[in-house]
């Protein structure tokens, strides 16, 4: 009895899988379609790089900042062992390039913005808004999700870069200032560590890409399917987070083997 209860459950739960992840995939299938509708409409597209990105920047950048020192702090204390406190540089570029500022900035935008996306979304169909754009004869799909999931793909990438951009100023910083490694050092043993393509391409760039669309696209979605309640509004933004988070620690893993994998 107790293991034909447990077949039950397993088999109910991955079909709900499998019908989220179906809905999920026509979504974006449907965003895809609609997509030209960010050139018809520019201004909801940059709104949205307004209220997705930069105000996302205070914690991206200070974050990097932090990120940067402490990287630098625990890469000296053990490349002073073997003499090799110059390549601080190196080892702080190539962890930030290849792994922590596309897996935290994705981390720190899905607490953020995505969160915020899933509120807003689960608003607009408790206050009937959603339906008055159908009323009106307007897609709401055109208008609501897709500037919203477009200027969030392409906004993460950016603050990844700058993420890194500023740890790397930071690591500098302790570097030069209280460590007495020298700046040029630095520069130059990082300059020829890192990898352009490979590491801030594919490591930087396309990872954020990817965590961009994972981020968004669950927002959106668990947005539109949340109950249009108080409280199913602030359980479809925890649910948000954390699938996100979930999936996009996935995503990094599956990335990260196949570009970085020997």
């Amino acid at each position: 009895m107790l293991s034909s209860n447990i077949i039950v459950v397993t088999g109910e739960k991955t079909r709900g899988f499998l019908t989220h992840v179906g809905e999920a995939t026509r979504l974006l299938v449907n965003i895809l379609l609609n997509s030209w509708y960010v050139f018809k409409k520019p201004f909801l597209f940059i709104r949205q790089i307004y209220q997705l990105g930069v105000l996302s920047l205070p914690i991206i950048l200070l974050s990097g900042l932090f990120v940067g020192m402490v990287l630098c702090f625990q890469a000296f204390v053990n490349l002073i062992n073997f003499g090799a406190e110059a390549s601080v540089g190196t080892i702080v570029a190539l962890a930030l390039f290849r792994e922590l500022s596309s897996v935290l900035t994705a981390l720190l935008y899905t607490g953020r913005a995505s969160s915020s996306l899933t509120a807003e979304i689960g608003l607009m169909r408790a206050t009937e808004q959603w339906a008055s754009y159908e009323l009106m004869a307007i897609n709401p799909v055109q208008y609501i999700l897709t500037p919203r999931f477009w200027a969030g793909v392409l906004t993460v990438p950016i603050l990844a870069l700058l993420f890194s951009a500023v740890g790397i100023i930071g690591g500098y910083g302790v570097a030069t200032i209280s460590l007495g490694v020298d700046g040029g050092a630095y520069w130059s043993q990082m300059k020829s560590g890192v990898d352009f393509g490979v590491d801030i391409g594919l490591g930087v760039v396309l990872k954020s890409f990817v965590f961009g669309i994972i981020s968004n696209l669950v927002a959106l979605y668990i947005g539109l399917k949340g109950r249009a309640t108080a409280s199913g509004i602030a359980r479809s933004t925890t649910d948000t987070v954390v699938i996100s988070s979930l999936l996009i620690l996935v995503a990094d893993f599956l990335l990260t083997a196949m570009i970085f994998g020997v």
